[in-house]
């Protein structure tokens, strides 16, 4: 299921970002990359890629979250989450600088533990994702982008059996970070 979801995440980032015909020429096309901070705090990763035109920017996600026990439901820990996301985002200004919204389909590919840690129960969930922030180009081409963002499952696993006792996966989860970017 997840190699099925990027291939299509693939499929449309790149077909969105040069199906474009217009009279722009190839130096209208940025190219960037960003790392978030959250992740790298809980213990996990997160990278993505993007290709910009006009007022658009198409990215590619991958992330991985080390949930804090303290946000988890109690008797439960090691809550990791793997994402795989496709995202559009639109600029209010054409050079891709300024305040974005965004939206987007992620797949949480996830698993989780009781306090007893004698099992681990995989789960996955699919994630509409819309969200929105400020890119700040601070010194050439780098730039901070604090954001925040609203992600609602719509498909998967709502409840997850992990040692006899039951895991009821958030319906919606709310998310804050700063990220770190560079783009050509």
């Amino acid at each position: 299921m997840k190699a099925i979801f990027l291939f299509i995440c693939f499929i449309l980032f790149f077909s969105f970002s040069y199906g474009q015909a217009d009279n722009q020429s190839v130096k209208d096309i940025s190219v960037g990359f960003e790392l978030d901070a959250l992740p790298y705090i809980t213990g996990g990763y997160y990278g993505s890629v993007w290709v910009g035109h006009n007022h658009f920017r198409y990215r590619a996600v991958i992330a991985k979250v080390e949930t804090p026990d303290f946000i988890i439901k109690d008797g439960f820990t090691n809550n990791e989450i793997k994402a795989y996301a496709a995202i559009v985002d639109y600029f209010f200004k054409s050079d891709l600088e300024g305040w974005w919204i965004g939206t987007g389909l992620e797949y949480w590919d996830s698993k989780i533990q009781t306090d007893a840690k004698l099992n681990t129960s995989e789960y996955n969930n699919t994630v509409f994702t819309i969200g929105g922030g400020y890119v700040w180009k601070f010194y050439k081409n780098f730039y901070l982008n604090p954001w925040l963002a609203g992600h609602l499952r719509i498909a998967g696993d709502k409840d997850v059996i992990v040692d006899g006792s039951t895991f009821e996966t958030q319906l919606f989860t709310p998310e804050i970070s700063l990220k770190i970017g560079w783009h050509f």
